[in-house]
């Protein structure tokens, strides 16, 4: 189902993930005769990763910023298998080798931010795997993931999925990742389950309109349009030159970027290009000076930003603004859609006055097509799609000559995607 359509919602509350007092649930699911609807939190916290396991879709939030992708790892597995800390170690080092992650010894002693946003999502399937559950809730677990690597996951789940007998449902607007995952398919709109049966049956003769419609919005071809170069003469240029960028934690270092060079003029677009893990959120972050490059340059016309520091880099920042990968990690959790939207309006003085703020507010909202009525909505309440949606109108209000998009429809359904582009 589309974005907003309670796919999400229904894995949280077969694991009481919701807030109780918010939230209200009926009906059943039971899990070998256990009820899990509005069980008490001691029956569920024995199912939870050692029964049931759960890939989230937002990997920032779901890894604790304040320890290390080891510590987490091996969390679960002495938690529900009762091994000793140098078997979960070794056998979390083992996870992530599988789920792919290049050094994997090494990426244990790494936190959360020093990974690309693919990797957090393989660390994190490899979390919920390490426990040993029965069945696994993934929900869209290859979303920030390339397309090289999308596929090794696929193949990886669908591999545990027959070696462990393990059940899986599988949560995603992406069609083409149903087809190649599931053997029966559920499709939701707006909170209903509106078809079912097999991804045969569903899938070439689908008998509900808005299934017609998801299928119908799937491009038909994977090759890129061609686009002709414009040829007047840009005025003004962001440049990155012979650029590294190495992350160090106490004895180790990890050169993430190696002599980069890119420029991009205003009215421009560039895309930058690669598997997970390759660089190019660091890249895209070094532009905004977000993180510090080790050597090189980065130039916003004439203008050395990475000489910049306090007062004058912030006043250039209004010119360059970033739709980040994770948009529920940048988001601030305590303030509403209003807030969130007016904050860089007013740091910025985009407004002269507070029926200027408002009225630009609900232009940006009508512009990623986000309800005005979700203006006192905070960030938790939204989907994940949605949540994407708001993150690039906070970076489109101060009026930036330059954006950086990392990853920026990753998130969001097929339908969508195109609206967004």
């Amino acid at each position: 189902g589309e974005s907003g359509s309670g796919k999400s919602a229904c894995c949280n509350a077969l694991l009481g993930l919701h807030a109780n007092a918010a939230t209200r649930h009926s009906g059943s699911a039971t899990l070998a005769g256990v009820q899990l609807i509005n069980a008490s939190e001691r029956s569920l916290r024995k199912v939870r990763g050692g029964q049931i396991a759960m890939i989230f879709q937002d990997p920032m939030t779901a890894l604790n910023p304040h320890m290390s992708i080891g510590k987490q790892l091996i969390e679960p597995a002495q938690l529900h298998r009762n091994i000793s800390r140098r078997e979960a170690w070794k056998e979390a080092t083992a996870w992530l080798d599988e789920a792919g992650i290049k050094s994997a010894a090494n990426t244990m002693h790494r936190y959360a931010h020093e990974l690309s946003g693919g990797m957090r999502q393989r660390v994190l399937i490899a979390m919920a795997l390490i426990g040993k559950p029965q069945f696994l809730l993934a929900d869209e677990p290859t979303t920030a993931l390339d397309v090289s690597t999308q596929a090794q996951i696929l193949a990886l789940l669908n591999e545990l999925r027959e070696r462990h007998k393990l059940g899986l449902l599988f949560v995603s607007h992406d069609l083409h990742v149903v087809a190649q995952v599931c053997e029966n398919v559920l499709v939701m709109r707006a909170g209903e389950i509106v078809e079912r049966g097999s991804c045969q049956q569903v899938f070439s003769k689908p008998q509900h309109s808005y299934t017609r419609a998801l299928l119908d919005a799937i491009p038909h071809s994977a090759k890129p349009a061609l686009h002709s170069a414009r040829q007047e003469k840009p005025r003004e240029q962001l440049a990155l030159r012979n650029v590294d960028i190495v992350y160090r934690h106490k004895r180790m270092a990890q050169r993430a970027v190696q002599q980069a060079n890119l420029q991009v003029a205003r009215g421009e677009v560039l895309g930058l290009v690669g598997e997970s893990g390759s660089g190019k959120s660091s890249l895209a972050r070094a532009a905004l000076r977000l993180i510090e490059i080790d050597c090189g340059e980065i130039t916003l016309g004439k203008l050395p930003l990475h000489q910049l520091r306090g007062e004058a880099l912030r006043r250039e920042r209004k010119r360059i603004q970033m739709v980040f990968q994770d948009p529920y990690a940048s988001l601030n959790p305590r303030k509403t859609l209003f807030a969130t939207l007016a904050e860089p309006l007013r740091l910025h003085r985009i407004c002269a006055n507070e029926q200027q703020i408002a009225d630009r507010v609900r232009h940006l909202l009508n512009e990623v097509e986000l309800a005005q009525s979700w203006s006192a909505r905070y960030p938790h309440q939204l989907s994940g799609g949605q949540r994407q949606r708001l993150a690039i109108a906070r970076a489109l209000a101060p009026q930036p000559s330059f954006l950086v998009a990392d990853e920026p429809v990753s998130a969001l359904d097929v339908s969508v995607q195109a609206q967004i582009l």
